[in-house]
Order: C-alpha cells, then structure tokens, then sequence
C-alpha cells in the first residue's frame, strides 16, 4: 500500500466527512488478518486534541472479494452484533464504492483494552491462574452470546450457510506444501480420520471463525470487544467452542510452547454448553478438527518462513507444535469414534 496515497486519500474523506479543519494524524499499519488494516486519529479542529481512535480496513487491490478478502462484508455484521449487544468496534463509515480508497473499506472506531495472546500474554497480564482463568471463562460466555444471534433474522440476506465438508477438504492442498514428508503422512491420515467419522454440521448459525482470547480485548479483567470478525460466516456452531477448546488444550502444544493458564477443557464445554441449553456430543470431533486445520496452516507458513518468501519467527515454534497437533487430533478422532 502506498502510504502518500492513502494519507491523501484519508485527508479528502475527513475533509468530506468532518468540520472544517479536522485532520489525520499518525497513520500507520495495524495488524490484520484478511485485508489491510490501518490506524489513525482524527484532530478536533477547535483544540489540536485527538477527537476519534479509528481503524480502517480495506482489501487488498486487485484480489477478488470473497468471504474473507470482502472486506465490506463486515460493516453490516457489525451492526447486527452491536444491535444484538455483543460487544464489537463500532462502525464509524463503510462503503462498496471505490470512491474514496480505490477499494471498499470499513472504518471502526477503536475499542479500549488489549488481546490475550495466549502462549505470550502482554506484560500487563499476570501469569497466575486467577488472572488468566476467568478471561478465559468470559471469552466462552461471549461465544453463548454470539451463537445465540438470530442470524435468519438479523442477518437475513448476508450469507449462505457452508458445507461442513468445506471445512475439512479444503486443507490437502495447504498441508501438501509442508517442509516434511512426515507432516504429510500425519495430515492425511487425519484428514481420512475426519472424513471417516463426518458429522452433520448442525447446529448452524453465525460462526467468528478465529474464535480465542487472541481476538478479544480486554481492560481491568473485563472483556470489552470481540475482534477479527475476517473469518466469520454462516456455518455450524461447533466450529467456533473447538476452536476455543483446540487453543486451551495443553495436549495440542509443544512442551515449551501452549497457552499460559488456560481455563480447563472440560469447564471450557461445561461452560458453552450450560449457556446453550444443551449438550453437544460432537464437541470432541470439532476439537480434532480444529487441531487438524491449525496444524495444516502450520504446514504452510513452516515452509514460507524457512524458505525466505515470508519470513515470521511465530511459526519456528510449530516447527514441533505441528506434529503434536496431528496426534492430538488422531487421537481424539480415534477415541470418538
């Protein structure tokens, strides 16, 4: 992205947007998933002071729109979550037109807090089980909600819901690139392991789809916003709690590597499905297959970080993580079925 352009891009849509004299100040990269995403502040114009902390997502030019690269598909899922009162970044501007960016765009304002990097909290989080457990426990609370929407309702018109099946064939193409023929052999043993043992998908409903402290902001030991909506879709519920489970589960890291005081697995479950209603026997399955598809990504991104074309050290530490992930996963798998 040409950082002189979009500045001037940005001036013009405050100077449209905003009173007279307002101004954008230290704009700058932001960390993002799918997408480009940048944040600024916008000045006052009577004071000098900083009036609004605001993000912009667009996509990247020139890729097709998508599921996750449609970027503009997240201003209305947005506002059905806010109107819902699930804690998300309030929209502040969104459009499909090309007018302003070259591209659609999504402009959040920013919420207050910080994520929860699981295996590497943030200095500010202490490293004790009384901190770290009932964030976790808040984050599975929130996915209650969340899974609670009336998506046929507030969302009537915004997706069709996937095909399970999309969610396990979609990867032999992702683990067949990895740096180690032993990393295939694993994904693929799984990968029939999970076709052999397929559920129905149900139930269906909005999914986050990258669903762990990770995309959750906190402040004070209170959760404030749920992140990273980039994933999202219609699709089966159960891909979001093994997800979350999947990332609590010390069984699928490395010795040296997992998450810090992570909320057991089993309260994780207990917790979901006390707030649905209901028990989901499937849960476990769900887990293997989470375990399956991070694992699979690891394939990928171990290769284009040791071959130079992206390098990331995060991913040094699946170089044996990724092993443990495929067994983690055979071995729920197996003692599903």
């Amino acid at each position: 992205m040409d950082m002189s352009l979009l500045s001037q891009q940005l001036d013009a849509f405050v100077a449209a947007r905003y009173p007279e004299g307002s101004r954008v100040q230290n704009l700058g990269e932001a960390d993002g998933h799918a997408g480009l995403t940048f944040k600024f502040q916008i000045t006052d114009p009577a004071t000098g002071d900083v009036s609004e902390d605001l993000f912009l997502k667009v996509p990247p030019k020139g890729v097709k729109r998508k599921q996750n690269t449609d970027v503009y598909r997240q201003a209305p899922l947005l506002e059905a979550l806010d109107r819902c009162g699930i804690p998300v970044p309030k929209v502040r501007w969104a459009g499909d037109d090309e007018d302003w960016f070259d591209v659609p765009y999504v402009i959040t304002a920013k919420s207050p807090g910080r994520t929860l990097l699981v295996w590497d909290p943030h200095a500010s989080y202490a490293r004790t089980p009384e901190v770290m457990e009932p964030l976790w426990r808040q984050t599975t609370e929130a996915l209650v909600d969340i899974h609670k929407i009336d998506w046929r309702t507030e969302l009537a018109g915004w997706e069709e819901p996937r095909p399970l099946e999309e969610e396990v064939n979609r990867w032999d193409r992702i683990y067949g690139q990895a740096p180690y023929p032993e990393w295939v052999t694993a994904a693929k043993e799984v990968h029939d392991l999970l076709l052999a043992t397929m559920r129905d998908g149900q139930p269906v409903g909005l999914i986050h789809g990258d669903y762990q402290p990770g995309n959750v902001l906190f402040k004070d030991g209170k959760l404030m916003a749920v992140l990273d909506w980039e994933l999202s879709g219609i699709g089966a519920h159960l891909l979001d709690i093994g997800w979350l489970k999947m990332c609590a589960d010390p069984l699928n890291w490395a010795d040296d590597w997992g998450p810090i005081h992570a909320l057991s697995i089993d309260e994780i479950q207990d917790i979901y499905e006390a707030g649905m209603g209901q028990k989901f026997p499937d849960i476990p399955w769900y887990h293997a297959l989470a375990s399956f598809r991070l694992a699979s990504i690891g394939c990928l991104n171990v290769k284009l970080h040791q071959t130079g074309k992206r390098p990331d050290p995060l991913w040094e530490n699946f170089i044996g993580a990724v092993p443990v992930m495929f067994e983690r996963s055979r071995q729920l798998l197996q003692d599903y079925k």
